[in-house]
């Protein structure tokens, strides 16, 4: 938690505001990774990409 303060308040000091939404893709697609490994629904997200 402490890497992810870090890097907003290095986002906000810089004014690099149009990283954020990449941040969150990122973020999100590896959450879905990681969801999907041995679960039931990895099929299904594997047939998505």
């Amino acid at each position: 938690m402490r890497v992810l303060f870090e890097f907003l308040k290095f986002l906000v000091q810089n004014k690099k505001f149009w990283l954020i939404p990449s941040v969150i893709v990122v973020v999100l697609f590896g959450g879905l990774i990681v969801l999907s490994q041995g679960s039931v629904v990895a099929p299904f997200i594997y047939t998505i990409f």
